[in-house]
């Protein structure tokens, strides 16, 4: 909740209504230690909560804020489940980007026409610009959970709070190398279609 109410930035001028909160990248670590269930349970948890925060969600914006959560960081957690290593993360980060990305660029084609009140016509010439502020969310949070993870599961590992690690895991430096990697990137673009640089 912290990190939604604290952060909340709109990364495509086109569609300012979209704003990057970082909640994903929590749930996401959330997911890659203790499975999809208790992902999908902390993000239908903040998504209820956040209106009584901040006031100006109707119930549409939930249940869509639900959608575009777990399609992330669930498919994310299934798919680190089976794949528990360096690689196997930024592969499953990558398929619940692309999951992401698919999933909200029809839910918005479908909805967006009935809650703006606009022609479908309108609708369908936001989505490349609905669909790119979702490549560079999605890319903002593969980022930051490759580059924070291991310093975050191994220190509630030290206290007891996290399940140990799998034999043969990768160490915390290649995860942040690749998160940092991945994070700059999307920092780059999103500075681009701001027009900084």
């Amino acid at each position: 909740m912290a990190v939604t109410l604290l952060i909340r930035l709109p990364l495509v001028p086109a569609v300012p209504f979209l704003k990057f909160d970082g909640k994903d990248t929590i749930l996401a670590i959330a997911g890659f230690i203790f499975g999809a269930g208790y992902s999908l349970l902390l993000t239908v948890a903040t998504c209820c909560l956040e209106p009584f925060f901040t006031g100006n969600a109707t119930w549409v914006d939930v249940v869509m804020n639900i959608i575009s959560t777990v399609s992330f960081v669930c498919t994310a957690a299934v798919l680190y489940k089976r794949w528990h290593t360096k690689t196997g993360a930024m592969k499953a980060l990558l398929a619940g980007s692309v999951c992401q990305i698919l999933v909200m660029t029809i839910w918005n084609y479908v909805v967006d026409p009935f809650y703006f009140h606009m022609p479908r016509a309108a609708v369908v010439q936001m989505l490349p610009w609905i669909a790119l502020f979702n490549v560079l969310k999605c890319g903002l949070n593969s980022g930051i959970t490759l580059f924070i993870y291991k310093p975050v599961v191994t220190a509630l590992r030290s206290r007891g709070l996290a399940p140990e690690s799998h034999p043969g895991t990768s160490d915390g430096r290649s995860y942040a190398y690749a998160g940092g990697f991945v994070l700059l990137t999307a920092l780059l673009v999103c500075l681009c279609v701001a027009g900084l640089i």
